[in-house]
């Protein structure tokens, strides 16, 4: 029997930290977090500390390969995308990837008058949350619908803002035609395999940001779903390596045959990063600039996975492979790169450059992202990124 003083207590402190991170900034948004019981969201056997932990996320489903389905997103992103979607009292809302917690938050921010439509494509989850709302008396005030959101949800809208949390490769179409000409749409959008969540709003024909967020979600589902090309690289001495590429692989991954089989090489940036500062926005760099990225995952046997510390961010050239790697250095860390392959050595290289270009830049600022449905208006100064409804721009501060 779930203790309710002690989540009563857990709550308060929650949002006390949420308050004190600057994650929540509306009277709206606290009042909701005070109010929702959020363990009441979450499986059964769910610790009060993991429910109201600042950051833990809670996974919910599982698929037979144990990779997460669904899941009840930390508490610091839910309050960030809340606010960045400027709810207000009398609002009609569409939450796209269901659970029940985050559309009783926006069912408390928009009020009795407001109305919240809430779809999931997976019928077991649309039931678990339908029972939580209606436990937590919100059942009466959130629509909880089984439905693929790449159609949008026929019959329902226009809405005021669109909020998505699960991952999406690209915007459909069906979500700006139900969007209100002045609605907002957040969303945490894949960039060649670094996601953001960001708010976007109409300016003119396309969408511009508002604000964005690093965060992490469970990949959509149905229609709108992206599956990325994951190649797998057997270790020498046992275990795989595995490189996972979105929209931009090389056109003979073949080459990368036996790469791994020679010793590696090291090569270093000379550009540190202070101990505790947030390098987030280099990996968003390399999406942008750095051909032949990929995301690296190794089993622990593997030459990879050393104690060295390494990052999942990789390079291919050719026959070579490279990843990043830090080493101490006065005060925080050196970016270098280690290299496998013939060509390994040009991977390096061009891993490398690319660390120091965003060095080089505005690196503590955040770029402005845009999203073009239709039209040649694409500005020249800007990363783009070709998705299958339109077409994403990244612009850098002046100095990139």
């Amino acid at each position: 029997m779930v203790d309710t003083d002690a989540a009563a207590d857990l709550r308060e402190k929650l949002v006390a930290e949420l308050l004190a991170q600057e994650k929540i900034v509306s009277e709206a948004v606290e009042t909701a977090f005070r109010r929702v019981p959020r363990h009441q969201f979450m499986p059964a056997d769910t610790e009060l500390a993991a429910a109201y932990g600042y950051d833990n996320s809670v996974v919910t489903k599982r698929d037979d390969r144990d990779r997460a389905l669904s899941s009840v997103s930390a508490a610091y992103i839910q309050a960030a995308m809340l606010e960045m979607a400027q709810l207000r009292h009398g609002m009609t809302v569409l939450e796209i990837g269901s659970g029940g917690l985050n559309a009783a938050y926006i069912a408390e921010i928009v009020g009795p008058e407001g109305r919240v439509v809430s779809i999931d494509i997976d019928p077991e989850i649309i039931d678990r949350a339908a029972t939580a709302l209606d436990a937590t008396g919100y059942g009466s005030r959130v629509r909880a619908l089984v439905a693929d959101a790449e159609h949008g949800v026929p019959g329902e809208g226009p809405f005021d803002a669109i909020i998505v949390t699960v991952g999406a490769w690209d915007i459909a179409p069906a979500w700006l035609t139900q969007l209100r000409p002045e609605g907002v749409l957040v969303l945490p959008l894949v960039m060649n395999n670094v996601t953001r969540v960001i708010a976007f709003r109409r300016d003119g024909e396309h969408l511009v940001s508002t604000a964005a967020e690093v965060a992490g979600f469970v990949a959509m589902q149905g229609d709108g779903a992206r599956a990325d090309q994951i190649i797998e690289l057997p270790g020498p001495a046992g275990g795989t390596v595995r490189l996972s590429f979105d929209s931009r692989a090389p056109s003979d991954l073949g080459q990368l045959d036996g790469v791994l089989t020679a010793g590696a090489t090291e090569s270093w940036s000379q550009v540190t990063v202070a101990k505790g500062v947030s390098f987030a926005d280099l990996h968003l760099w390399f999406a942008c600039y750095l051909d032949g990225f990929c995301r690296l995952s190794a089993d622990s046997e593997t030459d990879v996975a050393t104690p060295k510390r390494w990052l999942p961010l990789a390079a291919v050239r050719g026959a070579g492979l490279a990843y990043l790697i830090l080493r101490d250095a006065p005060g925080g860390a050196e970016f270098g790169a280690r290299a496998y392959g013939r060509d390994g050595q040009l991977a390096a290289d061009a891993l490398n450059e690319q660390v120091q270009a965003w060095h080089r830049s505005e690196r503590h600022t955040t770029p402005t992202f845009a999203y073009w449905p239709t039209g040649p208006d694409i500005p020249t100064d800007a990363a783009a990124m070709t998705k299958t409804h339109g077409v994403l721009t990244i612009t850098w501060p002046t100095g990139s």
